[in-house]
């Protein structure tokens, strides 16, 4: 009903995909709920913060927010009806915290608290050129994922060595019709051409879950109602492996955009093993077409990997990695379908922990498959972003980690603080444990360079 409402609202005002273009300067955007295709319209450099009455701290839209540098508090219950338009707020983003009409003295404590950032920030940007190296030596590549192209002076500014996650949803969003072979290709050749020879993984589509497009319903495919539980429905590679067309279009794109600089493709929510054959067959076939064409192609051609992100593909990470080129381990998705837990739902946002044991064997079973092979893996989403798990990750034998852009000096730092050997017996120790509070307590009392 929500959806319906807002297509009558947009053409009836004729104003497609344009509802934030008007927003006042340094305004605060409050609403119930605000979809990652909202997010993916605000102009950063306009808006103050956003808050509302919905959503969690780790969904896509707290993910797009977080990229694009705009502080947000979702899930405050009640707030879109306990403040009216011209209000003073004070927007936390760290704490996930609103304050309506505030003191004088939290004024004051909140603009000190920005200053405090900004000097930090300052910082932080002393490390963009320094290597992201162990205390012995070791090198960790920190990759930055890429939402919309808005990200990529970010990208810069952060000194990350490359994208390790181009999520493509960005082309298909907030328009009428899918996009062509030419205007996919036209865009990811920019970004491609922006990394001045850093790697750039591409993500084809995954839509599912929280990403509605509605190009794939107006063109008729997918569903005008989604499924009662589309996080378990049709979505990512399920919808391309149905949908061929599309799925040749992007990858010819792609393979096409690749020859202005390294290049990987990657599929989203593998589950078996004939999906990932399916997929290369699909790769290939377009590979010929194009070359029929005569379309100028890189040799090589792009690896093709997966993201490990169910329970599923990570406990058959062996057999999947025999079939794939690299892993990429999708800890947001994973750590949701492990426990059960809507990462979008703040009702229950408790209960949503990547430190549990379940997850942090998950991906320390995937990620010893690839190791196996000398396969590449790495890890991204949160987990990636957040400096006290880096020890953790390193320690189980990660050495890529790809995460929002301004995680990247964080992690830096905390990368050039650790030695290895420190962290492997800290993995040790935390992956002996079976009590969730007690690996969760060993990770936050970890510090850089003890063991």
């Amino acid at each position: 009903m929500r959806e319906i409402g807002r297509r009558l609202v947009r053409n009836l005002t004729r104003t497609p995909f344009r509802s934030f273009a008007a927003l006042p300067e340094g305004g605060v955007l409050v609403s119930e709920s605000l979809r990652p295709a909202d997010a993916a319209l605000l102009h950063p450099a306009r808006l103050a913060a956003v808050a509302t009455d919905e959503g969690g701290v780790e969904g896509h839209t707290a993910i797009m927010l977080r990229a694009i540098g705009v502080p947000a508090a979702l899930g405050v219950a009640g707030l879109s009806q306990a403040v009216k338009p011209g209000d003073t707020i004070v927007v936390d983003g760290t704490a996930g915290t609103v304050v309506i009409n505030p003191s004088s003295a939290t004024l004051t404590a909140a603009r000190r608290a920005v200053t405090a950032f900004a000097r930090e920030q300052q910082k932080f940007s002393l490390l963009r050129r320094l290597p992201a190296v162990t205390e012995d030596g070791e090198n960790v590549e920190l990759q930055a994922n890429l939402e919309i192209p808005a990200e990529l002076p970010l990208i810069a500014q952060s000194g990350a060595a490359g994208i390790g996650l181009l999520r493509s949803e960005f082309l298909f969003m907030n328009r009428e019709t899918l996009p062509d072979e030419q205007a996919q290709y036209e865009t990811y050749r920019s970004v491609i051409e922006a990394m001045s020879g850093d790697p750039v993984t591409i993500r084809v589509l995954d839509w599912g879950g929280e990403k509605e497009i509605e190009a794939l319903q107006s063109e008729g495919i997918v569903p005008e109602v989604a499924d009662r539980n589309p996080a378990l429905g049709l979505r990512g590679i399920r919808l391309l492996l149905r949908e061929t067309e599309l799925f040749e279009t992007q990858l010819a794109a792609i393979l096409r955009a690749a020859a202005a600089g390294p290049t990987r493709v990657m599929l989203p929510m593998v589950t078996t093993v004939a999906e990932v054959r399916a997929a290369r067959q699909v790769f290939d076939r377009v590979v010929r077409r194009l070359r029929r064409r005569n379309e100028r192609l890189p040799d090589p051609l792009p690896p093709l990997g997966i993201m490990i992100e169910t329970p599923g593909a990570a406990l058959s990470a062996d057999a999947l990695a025999l079939e794939v080129d690299f892993f990429s381990i999708g800890t947001n998705d994973l750590a949701m379908y492990t426990l059960a837990v809507d990462r979008g739902e703040s009702d229950i946002a408790e209960m949503y922990d990547p430190v549990h044991p379940a997850v942090l064997r998950l991906v320390q079973f995937a990620t010893e498959a690839a190791l196996r092979l000398r396969m590449s893996v790495s890890v991204c989403g949160e987990m990636a972003s957040n400096p006290r798990l880096t020890p953790l990750l390193l320690g189980l034998g990660l050495r890529s980690f790809s995460m929002t852009a301004s995680a990247v000096p964080r992690v830096k730092q905390a990368v050039r603080a650790l030695n290895l050997d420190d962290c492997v017996r800290f993995a040790r120790r935390v992956m002996e444990q079976s009590d969730p509070e007690r690996m969760r307590e060993l990770v936050l009392e970890s510090t850089p360079g003890a063991g």
